[in-house]
């Protein structure tokens, strides 16, 4: 029974792929949202997620963009309604699905937004699957996009893709006398999240990587040295030298204004410093602000997709 099931589907499925084959986009992607409807009231839930997945890559290796972003958004639908939970393998098609869609694509940003909210399921991760971001960091590094690859890997847990990363935009787009910030404000932001073991793995990495580092400690330049006791000072957890570490490298640390309100929320986790009390911030401390509330909850509220199709073609699908 079950293999004359799976053959049916194998037979819609080489249908829908003749139509694709053939130029017959509009009409193969209402037969696929068709389906989507009819297998979503059945609950075939795994045959859905067969044919979405399908569906999606035939649309968008042909180059139709819009469809195949659609299909991929259904098929993220379908793995929350079955209540499926992420797995490697999910995260391996999805990451896939995210790879061929069009960077400019607005779908491409619905997708991502659901599949992270997907991603949390069963687990206490507040933004996102670590590994899921690791996957599509390396995605956008892949475009170039070293914006959007920096900000996933900040939610993972690959500090030494992030630090790779990083060397690579220096080299290509950074001066000599920044070669500290970029790890710098990469290390704190870690450390602002919590994740002390992926700072420290981005701290090594970049520090051994970079071509024009030479290898310490200690280091040239004065901001790697403190990075490199601040790691040391946070095992301790010993305020009177986090706070003595401050004070020697404040010359440093003025180099951007970020770095005090990120050595505030450090020594908030890590030494029990009490939070400062509020005050007006400025533009600057606005938009620091607003960082640290993205760090805390990068998910916003998405509106719900209330979609219908129809097709003559469902029929012949049967």
């Amino acid at each position: 029974m079950a293999s004359r099931h799976n053959h049916g589907v194998q037979r819609v499925l080489a249908k829908l792929e003749a139509s694709v084959n053939s130029g017959n986009y509009y009409e193969a992607h209402q037969m696929y949202r068709t389906l989507y409807f009819r297998y979503l009231t059945q609950k075939k839930y795994s045959d859905l997620l067969e044919l979405l997945y399908n569906g999606s890559v035939l649309l968008l290796q042909h180059d139709q963009y819009a469809s195949g972003a659609d299909l991929g958004i259904l098929f993220v639908d379908v793995l929350s309604q079955s209540e499926t939970k992420p797995s490697s393998s999910y995260f391996e098609k999805i990451t896939g699905l995210f790879s061929l869609m069009s960077p400019t694509s607005p779908e491409r940003e619905t997708f991502l937004q659901n599949v992270l909210r997907w991603s949390l399921k069963d687990t206490d991760y507040k933004t996102g699957h670590p590994d899921l971001h690791q996957r599509i960091a390396q995605v956008f590094w892949k475009e170039k996009n070293y914006i959007m690859a920096r900000q996933h890997f900040l939610h993972s847990k690959d500090g030494s893709g992030c630090a790779a990363m990083l060397v690579e935009l220096h080299e290509q787009r950074g001066y000599s006398s920044e070669i500290d910030l970029f790890i710098a404000q990469a290390v704190l932001q870690y450390l602002c999240l919590q994740n002390k073991a992926t700072a420290e793995e981005a701290f090594n990495s970049y520090t051994s990587q970079h071509p024009k580092i030479t290898k310490g400690p200690p280091y040239f330049f004065p901001l790697l040295n403190f990075l490199f006791f601040l790691l040391k000072t946070i095992e301790t957890g010993k305020l009177a030298i986090f706070t003595v570490l401050c004070e020697q490298y404040k010359l440093s640390l003025n180099r951007d204004p970020c770095y005090r309100q990120y050595l505030d929320k450090i020594g908030q986790l890590f030494f029990n410093v009490p939070p400062p009390r509020p005050r007006s911030q400025g533009l600057f401390g606005s938009l620091l602000q607003s960082f640290f509330n993205g760090l805390e909850d990068e998910d916003s509220d998405e509106e719900q997709r209330n979609t219908a199709s129809t097709s003559h073609a469902a029929q012949e699908l049967d």
